[in-house]
């Protein structure tokens, strides 16, 4: 059946996304399709969680436009967000810290759940700002 094998070649998408709350739901609900079509719905769930932390983290405290970057390749689904924001984020506070919190959560979520997490600058080709990523395996 096509679109169902997790050990094809690697691929990747982007969705550059305005500065608009809006767009948190337009890249999670992006995400699902992408994930869907590449026979990979076991990861979705955590993906569109892990994704909306990021995205909202780039539209809540960077005023110019996003992206939401997706790759899949040896078995490893890396989701990225893009700002224009060079400021690196906030440090995440330990998980049981924040369950009290309004706000403050998503980089805990995003360590606590992913596989691996970072982030990294971004000075090529004219493109400023930076990218915070994390990574989910397939198994």
């Amino acid at each position: 059946m096509p679109g169902t094998d997790v050990t094809a070649d690697p691929w990747e998408y982007c969705l550059y996304i305005p500065n608009d709350p809006r767009a948190v739901t337009v890249s999670r609900r992006t995400l699902r399709l992408i994930l869907t079509m590449h026979g990979l719905i076991r990861l979705v769930d955590l993906a569109e969680l892990l994704a909306t932390e990021l995205i909202s983290n780039a539209v809540r405290h960077t005023k110019g436009p996003a992206a939401l970057r997706v790759r899949w390749s040896a078995g490893v689904l890396r989701i990225g967000a893009w700002d224009a924001d060079p400021t690196p984020p906030e440090p995440p506070v330990p998980l049981e810290q924040v369950v009290d919190l309004e706000e403050g959560r998503g980089l805990a979520l995003v360590k606590a759940c992913a596989d691996l997490w970072g982030w990294q600058p971004l000075s090529r080709e004219g493109n400023r700002g930076k990218v915070v990523w994390c990574e989910l395996g397939a198994a």
